[in-house]
């Protein structure tokens, strides 16, 4: 084998990676944006995590891509790590089909129209169909349609290349006797592992095997292949577990078969076909065989890679607050991880405006404190989402997903300034315990009443946020617009009280305070609504959207408001 043919080699290699990425990357952005959803979905049971594994790893064309996602997915909380292991099983198999995909290499012309069908033919055409997708349709789907055909283009080509390459080599004498001595089981395990290892794909290894397959001896090596290594702590040792475990009971049934039965595999040529199907068969052999031991692998990883015990300054509740950066380049996986965590964040925005409510009621400094904890967690999640759903917005996006990232940096500011006016209504029960001032009855029951509207509000906001209910989303402005009402209402029954000597200066500042936080609470309620309401119905002036809603006021706006109105009443 002369260097250009070593070089020649190397190029076919290269293109043949390209081609699996490019091809892998647009099958996952046409078929993908739901299938890592998915996956982390239905994995409650074993069997239907391992051919979920299975099927994503077909689709996206790399086992590698699975297990980056499992260990985001463990690492977030989104999935058992026995969930993991199980996809991680399915993986292995699923990746199997590009060995299926390269033996169309085989296919040759006979002349005549024959030719049409030959892996040269149609590969061209391929190609060429992809770049004219690629360069000349302006849908996205379609760019996205060409790199899978292009992908596919380059992947047959690198074949080729490695397969032209390598040809001289079934009369080199030199190398025939190297496979010789490569037919111990030790040996070819051992240089199928290293090679896999180093070019970190054991689907190009499969190629290069079926690109040598003409010249025999694939067998040990094949075997050696499914012990690559992968990502990950955890993840990655199970899967270096299940791949080494794999080949071991793979060549412990096959050479204890042959001892007893001599197989003649060993002594012919495997055809590129031979190697797909006992690449297969290998793999599914690994995932029968260790799929009832799922329980023990997690066991042995579980020793293997033991637990920190965690320290006191990390157990706090802002550790809750799970982000997996594996997901940035996974844009569906990222934006449901993201709404789960805003989902909490609007929680504790909540829970942040009872208990400040509460507070009026029976003041305490502990409960003051927490106010102000939980203040402080929700700048914290803020902060955390800000900048994650920001490292999402150079990702190629659909309109849904757009859509919904925008919601979100929408909701959490909005949900971030209602804590802060939960905060400010705990200072002003501060004020009111520590100044030792009380209102008339009249005015603590409306204060009683708006607080129950304000309440009413924010359950019904993030109800309808968390559930993406649009439906419940239209209640919300019917029902801020009664909170106005009631706080202009307020205001001028509190002068009339002013001049009649009911109240006075002081509870007058700690009165307008209150007022003043409970409406903002409705104006932020409002935002968040309306953000859903706009996107869904393809509408992006905030301002011009209240206007129009408010002067239509059409019948259901009517309803809501009288409805509310009924149930709020000073």
């Amino acid at each position: 084998m002369s260097i250009l043919n070593f070089i020649s080699l190397l190029a076919g290699l290269a293109l043949f990676l390209y081609g699996i990425t490019l091809m892998g990357d647009g099958l996952n952005l046409v078929a993908g944006n739901k299938l890592e959803v998915v996956l982390y979905r239905l994995t409650s049971n074993r069997l239907r995590a391992i051919l979920l594994g299975t099927l994503v790893t077909a689709v996206i064309q790399s086992s590698s891509a699975t297990s980056v996602m499992c260990v985001g997915f463990v690492n977030s909380g989104l999935m058992q790590f026995s969930q993991a292991v199980a996809v991680i099983l399915g993986s292995i198999l699923g990746t199997s089909i590009t060995g299926w995909m390269l033996t169309l290499s085989s296919i040759g012309g006979g002349g005549g129209w024959v030719e049409l069908l030959s892996t040269t033919s149609i590969t061209g055409i391929l190609a060429v169909v992809g770049i004219v997708l690629r360069k000349f349709s302006k849908k996205t789907s379609h760019h996205h349609l060409g790199d899978i055909l292009m992908g596919f283009a380059v992947l047959m080509f690198g074949m080729s290349a490695m397969s032209s390459a390598v040809a001289p080599l079934q009369d080199d004498p030199t190398f025939l006797r190297l496979l010789v001595s490569m037919s111990h089981p030790l040996l070819g395990f051992l240089v199928g592992m290293v090679f896999t290892a180093i070019i970190q794909s054991s689907a190009a290894a499969v190629g290069i095997l079926q690109a040598l397959s003409l010249t025999g001896g694939a067998l040990p090596v094949l075997l050696g292949a499914l012990g690559a290594n992968r990502n990950g702590v955890r993840t990655a040792v199970a899967h270096l577990l299940i791949d080494i475990l794999g080949a071991v009971v793979c060549g412990a049934i096959f050479y204890t078969v042959n001892a007893l039965h001599p197989l003649a595999i060993l002594t012919s040529s495997v055809s590129i076909v031979g190697v797909a199907a006992l690449n297969t068969a290998f793999r599914l052999v690994t995932v029968v065989a260790l799929a009832p031991f799922i329980g023990l692998l997690e066991k042995l990883t579980n020793l293997l890679v033991r637990e920190k015990e965690p320290e006191k300054t990390e157990k706090t509740e802002e550790s809750y607050i799970r982000l997996e950066d594996r997901f940035i380049r996974y844009p569906a996986l990222a934006l449901e991880q993201s709404h789960q965590v805003v989902d909490e964040m609007a929680d504790r925005s909540r829970q942040s405006l009872c208990d400040a409510v509460a507070l009026l009621k029976s003041y305490s400094e502990e409960g003051y404190e927490h106010v102000r904890e939980l203040e402080s967690l929700v700048d914290r999640y803020e902060d955390a989402l800000g900048s994650y759903l920001l490292r999402i917005t150079p990702t190629e996006l659909t309109q849904q997903q757009n859509e919904s990232l925008h919601k979100f940096l929408h909701a959490i500011t909005d949900f971030e300034r209602i804590s802060d006016h939960a905060n400010n209504l705990a200072d002003s029960a501060k004020e009111l315990f520590e100044k030792k001032l009380e209102f008339s009855q009249a005015t603590q029951h409306e204060l009683d009443v708006l607080a129950a509207a304000v309440l009413e509000i924010m359950d019904l906001t993030i109800s309808a946020f968390v559930d993406d209910d649009v439906e419940q989303a239209l209640k919300v402005e019917p029902l801020e617009e009664l909170i106005d009402g009631l706080c202009s209402q307020m205001r001028s029954r509190h002068i009339d009280r002013l001049q009649m000597g009911i109240s006075d200066q002081q509870q007058t500042f700690v009165f307008n305070d209150l007022l003043t936080n409970y409406e903002r609470v409705g104006d932020h309620c409002s935002n968040v609504a309306v953000a859903m309401i706009e996107l869904a119905h393809d509408v992006f002036d905030t301002h011009e959207y209240l206007d129009s809603l408010k002067l239509i006021k059409d019948a259901a706006f009517a309803e809501n408001y009288d409805q509310f109105r009924a149930r709020f009443t000073i």
